[in-house]
């Protein structure tokens, strides 16, 4: 950001600020909500493709229908019951356990170990997963008021630096490499805010204007809902949609939390 102005990214600084002190109330719920719609979206296509979905994994990998349709159910109770305790924020580690073994059997089950995009996406829903976890330790914290916890205090850091470099991975499968003004604009502008975000430069800054741009990314090239249901693409669509979404997600909790311990922002503070 040194071609821009001090001033300016001062007072650009003032207003995220103030977003977040005016939306405190609602953004912690409203940043949960969009990290976890994807679980929620998949678990509840679980439930309403239910035969679909098992003949799919049959005739995958020739399992049979009843191991099929156990995958199907472990998907739909994992997905909608991590959900569920993450929105109540009980057991949130469990959940996340949860929702972290479902990304992992998903790679697994539908061979996106192999598929280079998909992977990426994979690897940000983890780093979501664990902002929520880093959340989490922030929520109990302020419950033990007075209580010295080092030792959490540390792991929760390494939790929001480790969430914070995954995210970029989605990021990179927005990347578009094609010789047009506005794609190239995209391209650059929104690769020096997640460099910004991943360094843990004026991170909470960074990460406000990504929600911005990633939410109009996504209503404009993920508009399922103009799709007929009887075409394909509305799935693969849809997919991408909660998929980014709950990127954004993350990305909230990093506008609302800040970037932890480990960061260039915090260490500014002890020069």
């Amino acid at each position: 950001m040194a071609f821009i102005p001090k001033n300016y990214i001062d007072k650009a600084e003032d207003i995220s600020e103030l977003v977040v002190k005016n939306c405190n109330a609602y953004l912690p719920t409203a940043s949960r909500l969009c990290l976890i719609s994807t679980f929620i979206e998949d678990g509840l296509r679980m439930y309403f493709q239910w035969s679909e979905q098992s003949r799919y994994m049959d005739m995958s990998w020739n399992c049979g229908m009843f191991l099929a349709t156990v995958f199907v159910l472990i998907n739909l109770v994992g997905q909608l019951g991590g959900c569920i305790l993450i929105l109540l924020q009980k057991h949130v580690r469990i959940a996340c356990g949860i929702l972290f073994f479902i990304v992992v059997l998903q790679t697994v089950a539908y061979s996106i170990l192999w598929d280079f995009h998909f992977l990426l996406r994979n690897f940000a829903l983890i780093g979501a997963l664990l902002l929520v976890l880093a959340d989490s330790e922030v929520e109990s914290k302020s419950l033990l008021a007075g209580i010295p916890s080092l030792g959490e205090n540390k792991q929760k850091n390494y939790m929001q630096l480790t969430g914070r470099c995954l995210i970029a991975f989605m990021f990179i499968t927005l990347l578009k490499f094609e010789i047009s003004f506005f794609q190239l604009v995209q391209d650059f502008l929104g690769t020096i805010m997640m460099v910004l975000v991943f360094i843990g430069y004026k991170t909470k800054l960074s990460a406000l204007v990504l929600v911005l741009f990633l939410t109009s990314l996504n209503f404009y090239y993920n508009a399922w809902w103009t799709i007929p249901e009887t075409k394909p693409l509305r799935d693969f669509l849809k997919y991408d949609f909660f998929q980014t979404l709950s990127v954004i997600g993350g990305l909230l909790m990093i506008v609302l939390r800040g970037p932890g311990g480990v960061s260039m922002d915090e260490h500014k503070k002890n020069w």
